[in-house]
């Protein structure tokens, strides 16, 4: 008993004095005296940022707005607009936050089944949710012009949430097996069969209930969509065959690239002009569950996708080409986020100078030794220039002295998952055990040495 009782005062003790750092400014902590080492410094940049997810949801859903921004230089029109897929993230987030106490275990549940029931009221096309929803009204909000209805992609992310935590409660109390029962509905719900627009062997992103086919987008690869084609293969009640994912997403077999940059083979051709390299969230959103670590099929050894692909951004940053400032060692990793002008897709056809601090923390599996020292930079020498509120801020740029304080969900999303999966490899091992995965991959002529099939 007295063992027990010290145990749970050293703990108490240790996320009482992480509380009080995550509260404090860098600078602040400096004048302390503060230096962390590695772990604590990795708990306190999953800590900061899953709060982005927990005390900055949107209210009625429960669920990740799209933005929020501290700076208000932009008007903050958009508080009641939910995202789905930076939500979906979300939701594997607080299952981190639940394995490294951010948050009790009761906490997450009661959180996590109110998420459910409102995914379970809120508009859906044949089983697909809208890119954004409006967060009092669980109603549609138009992405653009011809994306006002399902989003196949997007449903994607959550859905690889949602089996996550159908795994993770599936043995747990009768509250708990209630929401798992829930996760599991909200998945098997999805018509993947529909999205294949006619019987087509290759699935098409949207859908529309005033325009149909219109925005007209087959999901071929490569980008970050991988997970779509697994999910939709893995499905029990709505899967498609194999040949989906082999003539539509491997186009027959020209996904496969000879390209090799900076010394690093490319292997699947990227969805970019001339053999180029893609933004780096491709190597993130599909394996946030889909573990990497051992996978491949036919057409390539996927860890060895992603790690190439982060070598590439870390190379070509301390080529540093164009000579941006802070570009190195310290400063690297171009992916989708706020830019200059808006938002944009950087990647080294499109380097404007602006990193973002998502690229190199969420490969933290592929290159944990360059995205801990990209950490320590930002955390320790840019300091409050970049991290806030919810952790590192979404982008910014030495060369133009460029420093907003604004975040975006679908990039603080991967941040403490990625890092949790280097770190014990929870969300990977939660989506690799669900049966229905295991026959989806398999069918799909995957083999994986970590999680056998």
């Amino acid at each position: 008993m007295i063992k027990t009782y010290l145990q749970i005062l050293i703990v108490a003790v240790a996320v009482g004095s992480l509380v009080s750092c995550t509260n404090q400014s860098v600078s602040e902590q400096k004048q302390k005296g503060q230096k962390m080492d590695d772990d604590s410094l990795l708990t306190l940049v999953q800590r900061q940022t899953f709060q982005y997810f927990w005390d900055g949801a949107e209210p009625t859903s429960g669920m990740a707005r799209e933005r929020i921004h501290i700076d208000g230089e932009y008007p903050q029109n958009d508080q009641d607009v939910v995202t789905l897929g930076g939500s979906g993230f979300g939701v594997m987030g607080i299952l981190v936050g639940i394995e490294r106490g951010f948050i009790s275990r009761q906490e997450g549940v009661d959180r996590l089944t109110h998420i459910a029931d409102y995914l379970a009221k809120a508009d859906r096309y044949e089983g697909a949710w809208p890119h954004w929803l409006h967060g009092p009204t669980g109603k549609a909000k138009a992405f653009s012009n011809k994306d006002d209805g399902g989003d196949l992609v997007e449903t994607a992310f959550m859905a690889q949430a949602l089996i996550c935590v159908r795994e993770y409660f599936k043995e747990g109390n009768e509250e708990e097996q209630r929401l798992a029962s829930k996760s599991n509905s909200l998945w098997k719900g999805i018509n993947w069969n529909h999205y294949r627009q006619n019987g087509q062997n290759v699935l098409y992103w949207h859908w529309s209930p005033t325009q149909g086919w219109a925005a007209n987008h087959p999901i071929q690869g490569y980008d970050e969509c991988l997970i779509t084609y697994v999910l939709a293969a893995s499905s029990p009640t709505h899967g498609v065959p194999a040949e989906v994912y082999h003539e539509g997403w491997a186009r027959g077999g020209a996904i496969v690239s000879s390209a090799v940059k900076y010394g690093h083979p490319l292997i699947l051709k990227h969805n970019a002009p001339n053999d180029g390299v893609g933004p780096l969230f491709w190597s993130h959103y599909s394996y946030l569950g889909l573990d990497p670590r051992g996978l491949k099929d036919q057409y390539a050894d996927y860890w060895q996708v992603n790690t190439n692909h982060a070598l590439i951004h870390h190379d070509y940053c301390i080529e540093n080409p164009k000579g941006y400032k802070g570009y190195g060692e310290n400063g690297w990793g171009l992916t989708a986020s706020y830019s200059l002008k808006g938002y944009d897709a950087h990647n080294p056809d499109n380097d404007l100078g602006v990193i973002s601090p998502t690229a190199a923390l969420s490969s933290f599996p592929y290159t944990p030794e360059y995205s801990m020292q990209m950490i320590r930079y930002l955390y320790e020498e840019l300091g409050d220039k970049v991290w806030g509120k919810y952790g590192f801020y979404d982008a910014y740029s030495e060369t133009e002295d460029w420093y907003p304080q604004r975040y975006l969900a679908i990039d603080q999303g991967p941040i403490p998952v990625m890092i949790e999966n280097h770190r014990s490899g929870l969300l990977w091992n939660l989506f690799m055990k669900a049966p229905e995965i295991k026959v989806g991959l398999k069918k799909l002529g995957f083999e994986s040495t970590q999680h056998p099939l």
